[in-house]
């Protein structure tokens, strides 16, 4: 009998409720608050955050900070506005801190 394997999540390390997707990845080369982070092209399970404007490694961004929606615990950050051309490609991209999520069927 085959074996049938679902998609690679990374689901909230607090409470383990799935969040992204493996396949959504688009950069590990990020850096969040504390340390490493990806950004992603897509979410689920999430609750978006009131919009601000934060000066990030990159330029100005207006970004909105993302939450599990099971525990609430800050994962990360969506972009909604990039100021500069050379940014714009983060717009409507989640960043996810690498320390805040955990692999699950891997």
């Amino acid at each position: 009998m085959a074996e049938l394997v679902g998609p690679r999540v990374y689901s909230c390390s607090n409470c383990r409720n799935h969040v992204c997707l493996h396949d959504d990845i688009i950069s590990k080369a990020f850096q969040g608050r504390n340390g490493r982070a990806f950004l992603f092209s897509h979410a689920m399970n999430i609750v978006v955050g009131a919009k601000e404007d934060r000066h990030l490694l990159t330029g100005l961004h207006t970004v909105a900070d993302v939450y599990c929606s099971d525990c609430r615990e800050v994962l990360g950050w969506k972009y909604e506005r990039a100021y500069e051309e050379t940014q714009k490609y983060k717009e409507g991209k989640f960043i996810f801190e690498k320390s805040k999520i955990i692999k699950e069927n891997w």
